[in-house]
């Protein structure tokens, strides 16, 4: 069943006062957008506290970001929800925030590329961190171009995260995937150590998320070449080495020096 004008306004709401509560957003920070038809979209204001939305806020633009309806207007970080849209047909909303320890990573120049959390692998994947863009310009919608096609999620360098989603509950539960992703990830390594989830673990998951039907896009094995495929049959090996199995891409041949440091300490055993 379809949902209503003021439905679609409400859960935009619902969602703006949930960034705010869980401190993704501060004053008037962040943004979202759903998409109602390929040229019409519901999407926040400028200037307002995303704890303080109300349905009557919520305005509706087109695909060149021209205001059809509302009072207020809108923010002009739309540029980067209209080209998700653009690219990728299959997104139905889009969340912009801050979230504190995920941007923290981009602040540092800390890759989120770690896998340690099954449901984080499930859902997301790695997390790219796309360069750096002036808001309010077209850097920012630019700089996802590299990963638009394969993932969900996206860090803004010193800037936040965007995630999308086939609804607003998707791309608003993929936020809060990547915020606690990162908090465990910043608590391990405070501990000392983090542990990945092993390859051979991650193809299996792979191949539940495919059970699952579980719906967007996924990088794939981050140690595989052939990046957005969720059906990488390569075996990994310690090291990052691999035997390829899907056919796509060879395994990385090992350096000369490489081979002659192994065969020096197999001829020094042999010899003891």
């Amino acid at each position: 069943m379809q949902k209503s004008a003021y439905e679609i306004k409400k859960e935009i709401c619902e969602v703006g006062h949930k960034l705010y509560d869980k401190g993704f957003v501060a004053a008037n920070d962040g943004n979202i957008s759903v998409k109602v038809s390929d040229n019409e979209f519901y999407c926040t204001p400028t200037g307002v506290s995303k704890g303080a939305l109300t349905p009557d806020m919520i305005i509706r633009i087109d695909a060149n970001g021209n205001k059809l309806e509302g009072k207020l207007n809108p923010s002009s970080e739309i540029k980067m929800h209209l080209r998700v849209y653009r690219d990728r047909p299959d997104v139905n909303a889009v969340v912009h925030a801050h979230p504190p320890v995920a941007t923290a990573f981009t602040v540092a120049g800390v890759e989120l590329d770690q896998y340690i959390l099954p449901e984080a692998v499930l859902t997301i994947g790695n997390v790219p961190t796309c360069e750096y863009g002036t808001p309010s310009t077209m850097e920012i919608p630019d700089s996802l171009a590299p990963y638009i096609e394969n993932h969900d999620a996206f860090l803004l360098k010193n800037h936040g995260a965007l995630t999308v989603g086939h609804n607003l509950t998707k791309a608003i539960f993929t936020m809060e995937e990547v915020e606690f992703n990162a908090v465990i990830c910043k608590h391990a390594r405070e501990l000392g150590n983090v542990e990945e989830i092993p390859c051979e673990q991650l193809e299996k998951l792979m191949d539940l998320r495919k059970r699952m039907q579980i719906p967007g896009r996924h990088p794939g094995c981050k140690k595989c070449k052939n990046l957005g495929t969720e059906n990488c049959r390569c075996k990994h090996n310690a090291g990052g080495s691999h035997t390829c199995t899907c056919g796509n891409h060879a395994a990385p041949a090992a350096s000369a020096d490489l081979v002659a440091e192994i065969t020096k300490r197999v001829m020094a055993e042999l010899n003891k």
